[in-house]
């Protein structure tokens, strides 16, 4: 059972990574796109996470107690047959749109940062401030070459226990972005960090801002630090590392610097939809009474 998850895992990471969407892979095998998702992002990293410490057949179960979508007798009773399709489905070739000036230099871009990833590839711990609460948020990024070795890979590994995949583009050689979707299938929302590169080899940590959307689809940018835990970028491990909040009484004297840096007044910056838009000056008073709450 463990084999066939794992490649059944594989094989969807490896179609995404490649620009095959979620929903293209959920219509090939003949499953709901909502249940690939929380198989994908969500029951699988789990399973493999606890069946290091417990029977598989108990951490499956405990896996999929997390979602209420997924039926464990249809998963392994069709695994085999998943894995034939699966097999069957080749990565959708993307071709680079002409006439779109930005986006013929993205590709450029994406093509050309392939080889300039040695000096910040490997696994990284991201320390950041919660939206939800006063505690300092922990979170695993991968920075790799794609199988293919044509494009940067990003992967996080959220707060909680979803898995989100993008692309790294290397502008120049002082800064690095990171783009991905907090969705794995549309809507499209997109979750950018712009990180500075020190000038010199292998940087143990990586600071700068991470812009994307709050709970109620606001838009939020905060400070981020990434530190480097391995020069490997070995996605199992990856997926096994350590991520949740942790409350100010628990942090290490390591981590307090790191809270001390990301998660102090000027470090989190964001909007609010202001109720009876009037679009003058008013709003503008209104939004930032309503902050200030």
């Amino acid at each position: 059972m463990m084999n066939d998850l794992q490649e059944f895992h594989k094989r969807i990471e490896y179609l995404r990574s490649n620009g095959t969407k979620m929903k293209e892979i959920a219509d090939w095998v003949g499953m709901a796109p909502s249940v690939l998702s929380s198989l994908y992002t969500t029951v699988l990293p789990a399973f493999f996470d606890s069946a290091k410490t417990m029977p598989e057949e108990e951490a499956l179960d405990q896996a999929l107690s997390l979602v209420n979508n997924v039926s464990k007798r249809k998963l392994l009773s069709g695994l085999e047959d998943t894995l034939n399709r699966l097999d069957e489905l080749e990565p959708t070739v993307l071709h680079p749109q002409k006439g779109i000036p930005f986006i013929d230099s993205l590709n450029e871009e994406i093509a050309l940062s392939a080889r300039k990833i040695s000096n910040i590839s490997g696994l990284y711990t991201s320390y950041s401030l919660s939206s939800s609460s006063d505690c300092l948020k922990c979170e695993p990024y991968i920075i790799a070459l794609s199988e293919n070795k044509d494009h940067i890979r990003i992967g996080r590994l959220n707060a909680y226990d979803e898995v989100q995949w993008g692309i790294g583009v290397n502008g120049d050689p002082q800064n690095f972005y990171c783009m991905f979707s907090e969705s794995p299938v549309p809507p499209l929302i997109l979750v950018t960090l712009y990180l500075q590169i020190p000038m010199f080899k292998t940087p143990r940590q990586l600071r700068g801002l991470y812009l994307g959307l709050d709970y109620n689809r606001n838009p939020v940018a905060r400070r981020i630090l990434l530190i480097k835990e391995s020069e490997s970028a070995d996605t199992e491990v990856f997926l096994s590392m350590k991520r949740g909040l942790i409350a100010r009484k628990d942090l290490t004297p390591e981590q307090q610097s790191y809270y001390d840096y990301t998660c102090q007044t000027g470090d989190y910056i964001k909007m609010c939809t202001v109720s009876s838009l009037r679009m003058d000056e008013s709003d503008l008073v209104k939004e930032k009474k309503m902050l200030a709450l």
